[in-house]
């Protein structure tokens, strides 16, 4: 049994945690993080969740995911998430680019840099079939055609974004 932390809306640990798959109830929220994984071409690792997953199987999302568990930081929950699912290890020392609040909870999206080699990836048979780099235009075309999970364009348009410079337009002296 996995158990996730009740948050206040302001993001505080209440204390209180619920088993997994229970509905988070009114007023509380819980954690969740994804991470994107880029190499130096501007590519991102996607993976390809197993078919037998109740939630978006078969299809294609970002490097890595998932809800932080209970006595998770946000950072622990995302470095634990890439080396379960892709047998990644990244530094625990890190930020996240941005936070997306949504109706239970908070949303902790990273952005990591690495010229890694998938090939040396050990995958997580019961969440994730395959991986592979894309680039932007090809995961707009997988949600277009419907084998990447449904984000909003601008999302994933964002996380390339947040790629280059930390996502800050630096003006350039002449």
């Amino acid at each position: 049994m996995e158990y996730l932390d009740l948050y206040t809306r302001d993001r505080v640990r209440t204390g209180n945690t619920i088993l997994r798959g229970t509905k988070v109830p009114e007023g509380f929220y819980r954690l969740v993080v994804h991470v994107c994984i880029f190499n130096s071409k501007g590519q991102m690792i996607i993976q390809q969740r197993q078919t037998c997953k109740d939630d978006w199987g078969g299809m294609w999302d970002l490097s890595a995911g998932g809800s932080a568990k209970a006595g998770d930081s946000s950072q622990n929950a995302a470095k634990r998430e890439v080396l379960e699912e892709i047998g990644y290890d990244i530094e625990e020392d890190i930020r996240p680019a941005l936070t997306i609040n949504f109706k239970s909870g908070f949303n902790d999206v990273y952005i990591i840099k690495s010229d890694l080699d998938i090939s040396n990836l050990k995958l997580q048979e019961e969440e994730v079939k395959a991986v592979k780099w894309a680039t932007l235009s090809e995961i707009k075309a997988m949600i277009e055609d419907g084998t990447f999970i449904p984000y909003h364009i601008s999302f994933i348009e964002m996380l390339f974004f947040l790629l280059e410079e930390d996502g800050v337009k630096i003006k350039k002296e002449k």
